[in-house]
């Protein structure tokens, strides 16, 4: 087991998750897919076993503290080393609501998930990234998390106002800077990947790209373990403005 590949991805019992978990395991990765709903993990692991593939499945909130603690210290157990981490698990709440009448509950609720949640699987799992001979960070961002982009109103993205969810990917995007400069010296890049527009329970399905494209874009930057990318945004036409 330890001579093979690793890669660890959180929300990958269905969308994005599901798709990298898949593309990463027929590369030849030994997938652990991090799931909160176990039923739903097994039945998602359950296709790709068929399929021969590599897969784990292993029970996780990133929300909460003592599960992100639990999942990292089985998988310390199990492997000696982690090549690939995949920070994929988020959602968004209700994304009509204006700012101002947004709960507070609401807005800390996708905190805990979009920004805290990588922040505490990517803490845990350092022990098992710096052990690898080339590891590498991958942080599921959005277009939204742009300062300059939601700012700008010439673009679609400066139409929206999707306050406690685009707040919540804008601090991720400072978390990917901030982790990116501790790890350098480790020759571990951190980058954040803006997927596109895709088919998603997030956007009820509304997306125009399929998961599978988002995963060929995921995997890509995270197979390239270029330290000169780290501390930087890319989407599927390239680099991004913070």
């Amino acid at each position: 087991m330890d001579n093979n590949k690793t890669a660890f991805i959180t929300g990958a019992n269905k969308g994005i998750g599901f798709a990298t978990a898949k593309l990463l395991a027929e590369k030849g990765f030994q997938v652990w897919m991090g799931v909160r709903d176990m039923h739903k993990g097994k039945e998602a692991h359950g296709i790709l076993k068929a399929l021969n593939l590599d897969v784990h499945v292993l029970q996780v909130d990133v929300s909460n503290d003592e599960s992100v603690a639990a999942a990292a210290q089985y998988l310390k157990q199990h492997l000696s080393k982690l090549d690939i981490l995949i920070n994929n698990a988020g959602f968004a709440e209700d994304l009509s609501v204006a700012p101002s009448e947004e709960p507070i509950s609401s807005i800390r609720k996708q905190y805990e998930a979009n920004t805290f949640g990588p922040v505490r699987v990517t803490q845990q799992l350092l022990p098992l990234l710096k052990s690898a001979p080339d590891a590498s960070i991958v942080m599921i961002s959005s277009i939204v998390g742009s300062l300059a982009l939601s700012g700008d109103e010439s673009t679609v993205y400066g139409q929206v106002n999707f306050a406690g969810y685009s707040s919540s990917k804008t601090a991720l995007n400072a978390f990917v800077v901030a982790f990116a400069k501790e790890l350098k010296p480790f020759g571990i890049p951190v980058i954040a990947i803006e997927p596109g527009h895709i088919k998603t329970d997030l956007n009820n399905n509304t997306g125009t790209a399929t998961p599978e494209s988002a995963a060929e874009l995921i995997a890509e930057y995270a197979l390239m373990k270029d330290i000169s990318l780290s501390g930087k945004f890319f989407g599927p036409n390239g680099a991004l403005p913070w």
